[in-house]
């Protein structure tokens, strides 16, 4: 027994397709069988060019961030190497005079501060009386001073920023509440 036949609610289509003549609802069907096939495939190829694309975008991307991050330290290497060249020259002049030496050292120290400072590196020097800012400075200690509290007043060891992210805390102490 066909389950159609056990419940009335569900509409008998072989039925239906003999009541209204033949083979016509069939033909239908199968067209509507192929556009939709067709339709499937023509999604499907979408989804696989679409998926595919997206895969290749993100490859791409991958090899950009590591290309950038490869010539940026390339750069700030290559920025580097006139200060390894003045030492290097500088070692290579035993018995040189003191003063001589230490204008080279001088010269060099130059040469440092305008290469990190066109790499983006900054120093952190705070003067004192400057409020003490915990993202940039680390305290070391308080003392008793004339000054507000929480400003600083010494600079132990200066501190540096690249871009606005810090390297290092500048290490500083810090005047005590009165």
């Amino acid at each position: 027994m066909n389950p159609q036949d056990q419940n009335p609610d569900v509409p008998n289509v072989n039925a239906d397709a003999a009541a209204v003549g033949g083979d016509a609802p069939a033909v239908d069907l199968s067209a509507k069988l192929a556009e939709l096939e067709a339709r499937h495939t023509e999604v499907s190829d979408a989804y696989l060019r679409a998926k595919a694309e997206t895969e290749n975008i993100r490859r791409r991307a991958e090899e950009e961030v590591s290309k950038a991050r490869k010539f940026a330290v390339e750069a700030f290497a290559e920025s580097l190497l006139p200060v390894k060249d003045s030492l290097e020259a500088a070692i290579a002049m035993p018995g040189a005079p003191v003063d001589k030496v230490l204008e080279g050292v001088h010269a060099t120290l130059r040469q440092l501060a305008a290469a990190l400072e066109r790499n983006k590196v900054l120093e952190v020097n705070p003067p004192a009386g400057t409020k003490f800012d915990p993202h940039q400075h680390q305290a070391i200690s308080m003392v008793p001073a004339e000054q507000d509290p929480n400003t600083v007043v010494a600079v132990l060891q200066k501190g540096y920023l690249i871009a606005d992210r810090v390297l290092r805390p500048a290490l500083v102490t810090v005047a005590a509440p009165k």
